[in-house]
C-alpha cells in the first residue's frame, strides 16, 4: 500500500530542526521545569536538598544526571495530590492507574497540559500516517486510563472524525468498522488480533478491510506481532509509546515512512538511559532503563522518572528527534531461568514464528528442587484449530527448540515492549 510520507511543509519547524537547536530548546525548558518542581512541590524540594543540588546547578544538559531519580513509589507516597505543582483548582482533569498493585498513581493536567497532550497526540497520529479528514476508530479504553481520551483529543486536534468505541464488544467493533469504513484504528496490539479473528470468522479478507493504519500501544509487542497484525488486517502497524506518569500516550511514536522505532518528542520530554542497577547514565545506543524528565508539564512535573522499560536511544532518522529501540522488557518483569535473563517479549517473538499459533500465550514458571522450569502455553490460530495431534506436537517441538536455542530481541537484533 502507498506510504503517507509527509511533505516538509507538513512538519512543525522543530521536527526539522538541527540537533543544536533541539538541545538549546531542551536546556531552556529543563531549567524552567526543575525550578517549577523545586519551587512548587515540597517533595522535590526535599529531595533536591538532600542530594545537595539546586535548579541553578543545571548549566548544561549533562548536569541533569546530578539530580535525583524518581519512581512510581514517589507518586504513591504522595497520593493523591501531593506532587501537584499548581493549586488544585487549576487542575482541569485527573487520570489514575488501576491501583491493582498498590495505591493508584494519580496524574493531573492543567488546561495547558491538556492542550499540549492533544497537540502531541495529533503530531503522533500524523507521524503514523493519519491525516485531516480521516476517520479514526478508537478502541482504547476510556475513563481513568489515559489511552482512550488521549487518542480521542489528539485525533480531533488533527481534524479527524473520531469513533469513540472504547474496548470490548468485539462483534460491534467489527460491524462499525465495516459500516463506517475508518482509515485508522487505535488499539492495543493484542486486542487488534481479537478483532482480526472476528473478521476471519466472518470470512472477510484483509484487502477488504478499510483500515490503512493501526496505531498500537499500551503493552509491549515485537516485530513478530507487527507482521501478524499487518498480515491479518492489511494495514501498516505503527508503534506509539507513553505512560500516564509522564503524560499518557504520545510521548513517542513511530513514523510510517520508516517504522524504525518510536520518535521521542524531545521538545517536551528529555530522555535518558541509565544502568538499572547503578542508576548511572549510559551512552546513546547502549541498552538500559529509560528515564524521562518533563519539559513543559505544569500540574505534575516529572523529574528523572524511572519507567522500568529497557531499551536504547537511537539516532534521529525521519525527524530531528532521537528514537527508542524496541522495548526488550521491563527491569521488574525479567525472569531469571537457570541463570539466563529472559523477557516475555523474547518468548513471544519465537511463538509468532509459527504460522499455526496466535499471539496469545501464557508463561508458567515453576521450580523442582533447585532447577527452574518454564512452560509456555500457546493458542492455535482459529484456522489451525483442526490440525491433528502429530502436527500439534511438531509445532510444540519447534517452538521449544526456538526458545531454547535461538532467542531474539523483539527488534530482531539478537538476545537482549506500554501508552
Amino acid at each position: 500500500m502507498p506510504v503517507k510520507t509527509p511533505r516538509p511543509g507538513d512538519l512543525e519547524p522543530i521536527e526539522r530542526a538541527s540537533r543544536d537547536e533541539v538541545a538549546a530548546l531542551q536546556l531552556e525548558r529543563l531549567k524552567w521545569s526543575l525550578r517549577h518542581a523545586y519551587d512548587n512541590v515540597p517533595h522535590y524540594r526535599r529531595k533536591f536538598d538532600a542530594h545537595g543540588v539546586h535548579p541553578d546547578d543545571l548549566r548544561s544538559l549533562a548536569d541533569l544526571s546530578r539530580f535525583p531519580l524518581s519512581n512510581k513509589a514517589d507518586l504513591r507516597d504522595n497520593y493523591p495530590f501531593g506532587l501537584f505543582a499548581v493549586p488544585r483548582d487549576q487542575v482541569v482533569r485527573v487520570h489514575a492507574s488501576s491501583g491493582t498493585t498498590g495505591k493508584p498513581t494519580v496524574v493531573g493536567y492543567t488546561q495547558t497540559d491538556i492542550d499540549n497532550w492533544a497537540h502531541l497526540m495529533a503530531r503522533s497520529i500524523r507521524a503514523a500516517g493519519g491525516r485531516r479528514g480521516d476517520m479514526v476508530h478508537v478502541a482504547y479504553g476510556y475513563g481513568l486510563f489515559t489511552g482512550g481520551l488521549g487518542a480521542h483529543y489528539g485525533a480531533e486536534r488533527l481534524g479527524c472524525t473520531v469513533v469513540p468505541m472504547s474496548g470490548g464488544q468485539t462483534e460491534k467493533q467489527v460491524q462499525l468498522i465495516l459500516d463506517f469504513k475508518p482509515e485508522v484504528i487505535m488499539v492495543t496490539p493484542s486486542y487488534s488480533l481479537v478483532i482480526a479473528e472476528e473478521f476471519e470468522r466472518l470470512g472477510i479478507a484483509p484487502q477488504d478491510i478499510s483500515l490503512k493504519v493501526g496505531i498500537f500501544g499500551a503493552e509491549p509487542w515485537g516485530e513478530g506481532m507487527r507482521a501478524e497484525i499487518e498480515r491479518k488486517l492489511g494495514l501498516d502497524a505503527v508503534d506509539i509509546y507513553g505512560l500516564s506518569e509522564v503524560m499518557g500516550p504520545g510521548v513517542a511514536c513511530e513514523c510510517i515512512e520508516s517504522k524504525d522505532g518510536p520518535v521521542i518528542w524531545e521538545d517536551h520530554f528529555y530522555p535518558e538511559i541509565i544502568d538499572p542497577i547503578s542508576g548511572e547514565p549510559v551512552a546513546d545506543g547502549e541498552e538500559g532503563e529509560l528515564v524521562f524528565t518533563s519539559l513543559t508539564k505544569q500540574a505534575l512535573p516529572i523529574i528523572r522518572y524511572r519507567t522500568r522499560d529497557l531499551t536504547r536511544l537511537l539516532a534521529p532518522t525521519s525527524r530531528a528527534f532521537r528514537r527508542m529501540g524496541r522495548i526488550v522488557g521491563r527491569s521488574d518483569d525479567m525472569l531469571i531461568v537457570r541463570g539466563v535473563n529472559v523477557f516475555p517479549t523474547q518468548i513471544e517473538e519465537q511463538i509468532l514464528r509459527e504460522p499455526e499459533l496466535s499471539g496469545n500465550y501464557q508463561i508458567v514458571l515453576t521450580r523442582e528442587g533447585h532447577l527452574d522450569n518454564v512452560q509456555v502455553r500457546c493458542e492455535l490460530q482459529p484456522a489451525a484449530s483442526s490440525i491433528g495431534a502429530d502436527k500439534r506436537a511438531a509445532v510444540a517441538r519447534s517452538v521449544a527448540d526456538h526458545i531454547k536455542t535461538r532467542p531474539a530481541r523483539p527488534d530482531g537484533s539478537g538476545t537482549s515492549g506500554r501508552p
